[in-house]
């Protein structure tokens, strides 16, 4: 079936939106329209200046794995400690998709788009540097901040800046960036500990990613702000304004944008109580549950990862006895880790491939039943010694890794920023995010607690059984937001029992 988006010798059938401007599509001297939506330089920027942040979490939080043991050592922590390390980051994330995310509703999503990377460049400098255990845990959260802020706001000001028919593929594009800051924190990781065989080595790890912030910081200044943004806020000519910056092209279409408002558009509250209301709730719970669940294990394996496949391989660093063999357990778990990371990236290749075709809630479904046979693979491991329990520890998380970022881990991230309306859009998908960060800081803090007091097969149990009703829950409250443009989302609303899904979407599945 044909998609509906609009071409350019075509009235709309709503009113001249900013996604109809975006949405519209040349026609060539004899009437057929281009297949596609022609990108411009300013989308593309905007699209690369957002990809950097979704790196730069990905290189923060799976270095911290490679950094556990030298900043253990350092500061000699305990069990509890160690978890405090672990959460920091992911807690500072869980306050700033809540408080400053949703600030972009409020001041715009370029400022915090800005906002954002300063803060995390801050605290970075100052990680580097840290004197004592509370400061460190002070500036990882720090970090947080800055990265829990740019979960709404990238979302935001790629999808809303973006044609309908390519949302998917390059928001999760832009989100794949997350899996290889994972890989390149890995590598830092491994590189830092070959170069500098000093317990403070892990200060380096994290200096390392300083200068270029700096430069996607300078980029962000110069992109435009969200024009269904400023609309929503009732700033019509700037929002003509920065849709026409948005789609300066040579030559030059569209000669001029005029704005109107969509047909049928349903008026609602905007605070934050919105979200629960009969209009939203059911989007609420489907961009917030799922992915509180997912977290509890995506972040738990992640962070943790070396740390289980040292103890696997029999250089558990805790049995160290000086600092020489610390570094070389390290590096022994850094390769293996980077090993499994790598499925990471080639799981959201896929989900880039198939976001657009097969759909959101399919893949997340099915990524959350993987996700629980990858990690049961994994638990089998304690039945065997040697070689097969190795093998199954990498297998099983090999598939998680794939199954979690072409499912649920790249799929509640989209999902979270496109079933809201624009008015609450950044409130609903900071929401989202910090809901599902409660799980991540849950994990990093009780992980060694529970892997030390259950042991490593209990705890896998338990997080098959989360995939599972992760899967459960995806499918009660499904919202299929496929081929759906903004507008109709923010004119239609999702009320409870209600699934909008449009004939091309539908042609899709």
């Amino acid at each position: 079936m044909q998609e509906h988006l609009p071409h350019a010798s075509h009235e709309p059938a709503i009113g001249r939106t900013v996604q109809y401007y975006i949405d519209e599509r040349p026609n060539w001297p004899d009437g057929t329209p281009v297949p596609v939506t022609p990108m411009t330089a300013m989308q593309w920027r905007i699209w690369g200046l957002a990809a950097a942040g979704k790196f730069f979490e990905g290189l923060v939080v799976f270095m911290t794995g490679v950094a556990m043991p030298l900043i253990a050592n350092e500061f000699g922590l305990g069990a509890v400690e160690h978890g405090v390390v672990g959460a920091a980051s992911l807690a500072g994330i869980l306050v700033g998709a809540l408080l400053l995310g949703g600030l972009a509703d409020q001041f715009g999503r370029k400022l915090m788009f800005i906002v954002e990377m300063v803060l995390f460049i801050i605290f970075l400098m100052l990680l580097s540097v840290a004197p004592s255990y509370v400061w460190l845990v002070v500036f990882l959260f720090g970090i947080g901040l800055a990265l829990g802020c740019d979960y709404p706001t990238a979302h935001l000001i790629i999808s809303e800046s973006i044609p309908t028919s390519a949302r998917g593929r390059l928001v999760l594009g832009a989100f794949a960036f997350q899996a290889v800051g994972a890989l390149v924190g890995t590598g830092v990781g491994y590189v830092v500990l070959t170069i500098d065989s000093d317990v403070t080595a892990w200060r380096w790890m994290y200096a390392a990613a300083i200068i270029p912030a700096m430069l996607v910081l300078a980029g962000r200044f110069f992109v435009t702000e969200s024009a269904p943004w400023l609309f929503a806020r009732g700033r019509k000519h700037e929002a003509e304004h920065e849709t026409a910056r948005l789609l300066q092209r040579k030559p030059a279409y569209p000669k001029k944008v005029v704005l109107s408002a969509p047909h049928k558009v349903e008026a609602g509250a905007t605070g934050w109580m919105a979200l629960f209301n009969r209009r939203n709730r059911r989007a609420t719970i489907l961009a917030s549950v799922p992915w509180f669940l997912q977290d509890l294990s995506t972040y738990g394996i992640g962070i943790f990862t070396p740390t289980i496949l040292a103890a696997t391989l029999g250089h558990d660093s805790g049995n160290a006895r000086n600092i020489a063999e610390i570094i070389q357990n390290d590096i022994a778990a850094a390769e293996g880790a980077a090993m499994i990371d790598v499925l990471l990236i080639v799981g959201i290749i896929f989900a880039v491939a198939l976001a657009d075709r097969v759909g959101r809630v399919p893949l997340q479904i099915l990524g959350f039943i993987g996700c629980a046979a990858g990690l049961l693979i994994a638990s089998f491991s304690a039945y065997y010694d040697g070689a097969m329990g190795t093998a199954l520890i990498f297998i099983g998380f090999m598939m998680f890794n794939f199954m979690t970022n072409l499912g649920p881990n790249a799929q509640t991230y989209l999902l979270a920023g496109e079933v809201f309306p624009t008015a609450i859009r950044g409130k609903g998908a900071g929401f989202a995010a910090a809901f599902a960060k409660m799980g991540a800081v849950l994990t990093a803090f009780g992980f060694p607690i529970l892997l030390a007091s259950l042991g490593q097969q209990m705890l896998l149990f338990g997080l098959v059984a989360m995939s599972l009703l992760g899967a459960a829950v995806t499918w009660w409250f499904r919202i299929e937001t496929t081929g759906v443009s903004l507008d109709e989302v923010g004119a239609h609303g999702h009320h409870a029992g209600k699934v909008p899904i449009p004939d091309s979407a539908l042609a899709e599945l």
